[in-house]
């Protein structure tokens, strides 16, 4: 969710972008985290995939990312990711086609993926989120870092995110916090919901089959901190309260200390509704005063 659009590194020179695009769509999301919510049109922040422009390599990291995690997550991973990746068509053989994603998502929750050159300014982020769409950086990172990149790019945004917006009840939390963030302008509450956006969405764990499973996305696309999140005896695994979670900061440089446990992904879109209620209210009577 930072702004980090205009940085020049490799994947933005993939020959999957088209700098031109990459730069208008850059330019448009700078210019609309300036307007009001109720004025951000996220049309022009979209780029196209191209897919046929991805190259054997990024076929060939992007299915040996894909086997690799598979070889834990049929075991660690949320059976919703499970069935999300599965209901989305995500496989090894190649990078997928969000055409194809796309299909099958609209089908199950309406929520869409479509491209962007790199992170968005975080008003824009959430203005995609309220109207059931994700940003999705289509690059694959090099052959050279596949065990780790700094940003994202489609194996993250793609394979860790989007299965979970095959569930209802995620998808709808995911597009009441996009609503209930873009209203916000309360420091205090802008730093809550990015803690809560980290220590679920990001890094968060379920019970589910009597013992603990992965769906953070942070978790699901990395092998070390997923293994570490679910067996490492340095996690402190706390019960998911909301408020707790939003009273608790987080560093974004070394392993998670401290990770949160949903019992359901209904306890987290019931926690978000309630919370969200909040949140309008107090910008309602903002907007009154």
């Amino acid at each position: 969710m930072q702004d980090e659009t205009n940085r020049d590194d490799g994947l933005l020179r993939q020959p999957v972008i088209d700098s031109e695009e990459a730069l208008a769509a850059n330019a448009w999301a700078q210019h609309c985290d300036t307007l009001p919510a109720e004025r951000i049109d996220i049309e022009p922040m979209k780029i196209p995939q191209r897919w046929e422009r991805y190259t054997p390599e990024n076929h060939a990291v992007w299915g040996t990312i894909f086997r690799k995690r598979m070889d834990q997550l049929t075991r660690d991973g949320s059976r919703v990711f499970l069935d999300g990746a599965k209901a989305i068509k995500l496989s090894a053989d190649q990078v997928p086609r969000l055409e194809v994603v796309n299909a099958q998502l609209e089908a199950l929750t309406g929520w869409q993926s479509h491209g962007v050159p790199g992170y968005l300014p975080p008003k824009c982020f959430f203005a995609w989120l309220a109207q059931r769409q994700f940003p999705t950086t289509i690059a694959v990172r090099p052959a050279a870092q596949m065990e780790y990149l700094p940003e994202p790019d489609i194996i993250h945004d793609v394979f860790g995110h989007v299965p979970l917006h095959t569930d209802p009840q995620f998808a709808e939390f995911l597009q009441t916090y996009g609503k209930a963030a873009l209203v916000t302008d309360d420091p205090v509450h802008t730093e809550r919901l990015a803690r809560l956006f980290w220590f679920t969405v990001e890094f968060g764990l379920i019970h589910e089959d009597d013992r603990l499973k992965l769906y953070g996305s942070g978790l699901i696309s990395s092998e070390g901190e997923g293994h570490h999140a679910l067996y490492s005896p340095e996690v402190e695994r706390r019960p998911f309260d909301l408020d707790r979670v939003c009273d608790t900061p987080f560093e974004i440089f070394h392993y998670q200390p401290i990770l949160y446990v949903l019992d359901s992904f209904e306890q987290l879109a019931t926690a978000m509704s309630t919370y969200a209620e909040r949140l309008l209210a107090l910008a309602a009577g903002s907007a009154a005063a």
